[in-house]
């Protein structure tokens, strides 16, 4: 018997969901925060869908509180019946201990033994108080952690590894915001600042097309122009009135003067501009990094820099996720934040995508420190640590595409795989990570064969993942036709990795 978790509802969800899917209660009442689990029949739990009989544990009056779960619990289940073997739904319906609920009721079904839970059921973790308690596992639990999360991912897509092959365009490297951890932004005047001419665009979007690249990534510093005259000045040789505009320009030159996907992450966007750049591009990025918005006090790793405030950020994902815009979003790691603040972020993004289904990758990046940054002499995040949150993320979103970057993990990055990531993020052969210029992406024979080592095949992808491209069947003509010379039939890239 296995027990799989579909899908938790919560309070202030469940009666449009019952009343839409399954009928607006159960037994005569209103169901309080219901999680339903089905098993190997693959029907939608619930009273009037499903193959076999319910075990249905209400609480509608009295409320379940965490000491006495066990106990109250088993007046419900003590002797459940099923009618057809290997096969059953169920439905709890508790107002408080979620997690707890689901382990008890798995030991309902297969009969008890916590300690072989893991290895015959499916459970993920869903409560923020259990995710936080996981991210604090001692080293000792850190094995039956990854167990769960190596589970759910083969249940998500099995046996396969992703990765993007991109040509890194920095497109201007001002930037208004003075992020503690940031080696990549520059002022006017300061060595190494540059804004790339049209010409220098098209010519790595070119050279990284003869490599068999597909997508094109613009990084760029957050609206430069409303804090240097320099930058508005430069803007103004090239014909633009912003750097979004130009943005939006070089986006759509990449689009048809190659074979590259554009992928932007300019930062905030405005609902407007959600909608003019996904014209030029299938997909396009902001990382959340944190809801933690003390890190925008003086000596923190935002402070002075006015576009990491987290309400606007999770504005600009909300809106793409409103417009129905493939997103990639994710945290860091190590600057700062607490346990909790991981949590509350993982939680932050899941809930978006729930409501709007558009996040299509959560990356989670490490802090790496650099010399001449802010946060030179903080402390990075241990593997360990890294693998405890990748570990938690998979538990929170089984069924959401989780990646992490290879090269801030050198030299043994393969290890990010026992995590339960299931992508590798982009990887460049042409470009360095301009974001992070000290570590170099690993070579993409050496990515395949330590990926293969791993037990897994290393697949290339678009910059937008083959289960999103249904969303794009009204793009523009132009787009739509590069995707469909780019994909193959199962919407991977046409190249091998």
């Amino acid at each position: 018997m296995r027990v799989r978790l579909r899908f938790v509802v919560d309070a202030y969800k469940n009666q449009l969901g019952f009343k839409r899917n399954r009928g607006e209660c159960i037994g005569g009442h209103p169901v309080h925060p219901p999680v339903v689990i089905h098993g190997n029949n693959r029907y939608p739990g619930g009273k009037s869908r499903h193959c076999a009989s319910e075990l249905i544990l209400s609480c509608a009056h009295k409320p379940f509180c965490s000491p006495g779960v066990r106990e109250k619990l088993s007046e419900f289940y003590h002797e459940p019946r099923i009618s057809r073997p290997g096969s059953a739904s169920a439905i709890i319906c508790v107002q408080y201990c979620v997690a707890e609920s689901l382990r008890l009721l798995a030991d309902a079904l297969v009969g008890p033994n916590p300690g072989k839970l893991s290895e015959r059921c499916e459970v993920p973790t869903f409560a923020r108080e259990d995710a936080c308690e996981w991210m604090r596992c001692p080293d000792q639990d850190l094995p039956q952690l990854l167990g769960r999360a190596q589970a759910l991912r083969s249940q998500f897509k099995p046996g396969m590894i992703t990765y993007s092959r991109k040509v890194f365009i920095p497109l201007t490297n001002l930037c208004r915001d003075y992020c503690g951890y940031c080696i990549f932004r520059r002022d006017p005047g300061q060595p190494g600042a540059h804004t790339m001419t049209p010409e220098e665009v098209l010519a790595v979007a070119r050279a990284g097309e003869r490599l068999g690249c597909t997508e094109a990534l613009f990084s760029l510093g957050d609206k430069p122009e409303m804090l240097f005259p320099e930058m508005r000045e430069t803007l103004r040789k090239l014909g633009y009135n912003s750097t979004l505009h130009y943005l939006e320009a070089m986006c759509e030159l990449v689009l048809r003067e190659t074979s590259l996907l554009p992928h932007p992450n300019p930062g905030l966007m405005s609902a407007e501009w959600i909608s003019r750049l996904s014209a030029v591009s299938p997909s396009m990025g902001l990382m959340l990094e944190t809801t933690n918005d003390t890190l925008l006090a003086p000596g923190a790793a935002h402070d002075n820099a006015p576009d990491k405030l987290p309400s606007k950020r999770l504005r600009t994902i909300e809106e793409a996720g409103k417009q129905g815009v493939p997103f990639t979003t994710g945290i860091l790691v190590g600057i700062g934040e607490t346990v909790e603040d991981r949590v509350n972020s993982l939680l932050a993004i899941r809930e978006l995508h729930e409501r709007y289904g558009h996040i299509q990758e959560v990356i989670i990046q490490n802090f790496r420190a650099k010399p001449g940054i802010p946060m030179q002499a903080s402390p990075e995040p241990g593997r360990n640590l890294m693998l405890r949150t990748l570990a938690v993320a998979r538990l929170l979103m089984p069924g959401m595409n989780i990646q992490a970057p290879p090269n801030l993990s050198d030299p043994d990055y393969e290890e990010l795989l026992d995590g339960g990531i299931n992508d590798w993020g982009g990887v460049s052969p042409l470009t360095p990570d301009f974001i992070n210029p000290e570590r170099p992406w690993p070579h993409l024979k050496e990515l395949e064969e330590r990926t293969r080592r791993k037990g897994f095949q290393l697949r290339q992808r678009l910059p937008v993942y083959p289960e999103f491209l249904p969303r794009l069947r009204s793009a523009r003509e132009l787009l739509l036709a590069k995707l469909k010379a780019s994909a193959d039939p199962g919407g991977l890239a046409r190249q091998a990795a």
